[in-house]
């Protein structure tokens, strides 16, 4: 352990397991990647971990080392990876049948893939409706599956050698689910995992097995998850930090580059129709109306907390924002989200965006798990617990303290995220102010 900044931050000493509880598209295309990059068949493009500078000090001072020369971050070498599944298919297998790498790539790294085989799921129906698969845990109680989780992932840490671990939600949106009364306080949270409660999701027994046992926790998906007091009592409790929701991949990632720039030059906004076509299991999933709402919330919530229509009345309360996602089997992983925007400038006078992302949704969400895996295990060394609010660059709906608005600025979520690890290692905050090179 040693201490240079702020915090003391303990070495990236052995191997850092990484659990995954989905292994589908993104699951599999974030392993493959990983383990073509450490054979030098790819680049990392888009992590900002491998390739992203920070700037430290003045400018004059020229000092822009990369993020992972400036805090102790895990190689890649050193990441092994577990999963759940529904489905028995191997990581090749279900990297096959995802399609969004190609083959002769697949087959190059067909090794590590082909050994990883997904241990049994716990699953319910009743929070994803589409879809169904042999490879499903049973038990008498939803305590009783807890326990089995955990005693997966004391195996999995044994078996691999691992110092470390860093769970990643991977898998399918939940139906949409408010806090109930279980979800109150660790307490009524582990009498309702004995009682078999049905406002106890999956993924919050998958959740509560982590934190229990220090595991850090990421939520990949718009699930209610984490956001319940029992977790963040459970986190506080055990010293270990947290962080969700929903990858913000497609075109919610288009809404936070161009929402800002609107109100940063005071250009009002009428209406924003946003509508998808996608045919993955993502895709398939979100045919069932609760999983969409669940998604639809999260992508909605964005606009209103970038734009502000409260302090902005005249250019942006009577916004219409209005989200649809179709699932189209022919379109694979190749998603496209289609934007019309109206705004209006001087005068009133009316314009019009019109955009048309051809994007890759696995191919975008791929760095963004290896990113979270590598800060939420710098963070667990670094000693820090409960929401890493730092880490809300890569969330379409990202978790904050309780009464506390999200900020959903990318820009500002990337100086918030360069800015905890200047005050990590003991730098100076960046404010751009730049008052100093003019005196």
């Amino acid at each position: 352990m040693s201490k240079q900044g702020n915090v003391a931050i303990a070495p990236a000493d052995g191997r850092l397991g990484v659990l995954i509880p989905g292994m589908g598209a993104v699951a599999t295309t974030f392993i493959a990647g990983v383990e073509a990059v450490k054979q030098g068949l790819g680049e990392p493009i888009g992590s900002l971990t491998q390739l992203g500078t920070i700037r430290l000090g003045k400018r004059t001072e020229g000092r822009t080392p990369l993020i992972k020369d400036f805090v102790p971050l895990t190689p890649l070498h050193c990441l092994s990876f577990g999963t759940w599944d529904i489905f028995e298919d191997n990581a090749l297998e279900a990297a096959l049948n995802a399609k969004v790498l190609d083959t002769p790539l697949l087959e190059q790294v067909k090794e590590p893939l082909s050994a990883i085989k997904p241990m049994k799921a716990v699953f319910d129906h009743d929070y994803v409706k589409r879809i169904t698969g042999p490879n499903v845990k049973s038990g008498s109680s939803k305590m009783e599956l807890a326990e089995a989780l955990m005693e997966d992932i004391r195996e999995f840490k044994r078996r691999n050698g691992c110092t470390r671990l860093v769970m990643i939600w991977c898998g399918s949106t939940e139906v949409f689910h408010k806090p109930g009364a279980v979800h109150q306080s660790v307490a009524s949270f582990e009498a309702g995992l004995g009682n078999n409660d049905p406002e106890i999701a999956p993924s919050q027994i998958y959740a509560y097995a982590a934190l229990k046992l220090g595991v850090p926790y990421a939520n990949g998906a718009p699930n209610l998850t984490t956001d319940v007091p029992a977790m963040l009592e459970l986190a506080r409790e055990n010293q270990v930090p947290i962080c969700g929701k929903d990858f913000k991949t497609g075109q919610t990632y288009m809404k936070t580059l161009l929402a800002p720039g609107f109100k940063a030059r005071m250009l009002g906004v009428r209406g924003w129709f946003s509508t998808n076509i996608l045919g993955n299991r993502d895709g398939e999933v979100l045919e069932d109306p609760g999983s969409f709402k669940t998604k639809e919330e999260t992508k909605l919530s964005v606009l209103e907390q970038i734009l502000q229509p409260d302090l902005y009345p005249r250019l942006y309360k009577d916004l219409y924002h209005a989200v649809r996602i179709n699932y189209y089997p022919p379109r694979g992983d190749a998603k496209e989200g289609w934007d019309n925007i109206d705004i209006f400038g001087w005068l009133g006078y009316p314009m019009q965006i019109k955009i048309d992302f051809l994007c890759r949704d696995s191919i975008l969400a791929a760095p963004l798990v290896l990113d979270l895996v590598l800060f939420l295990d710098l963070a667990q060394r670094a000693g820090l617990k409960g929401i890493q609010e730092w880490l809300s660059f890569y969330f379409k709906g990202p978790m904050t303290a309780p009464g506390l608005y999200p900020e959903h600025d990318i820009f500002i979520q990337l100086m918030k995220l360069k800015n905890t690890l200047r005050w990590m290692q003991g730098e100076d905050l960046i404010t751009h102010l730049g008052l100093e090179y003019y005196d």
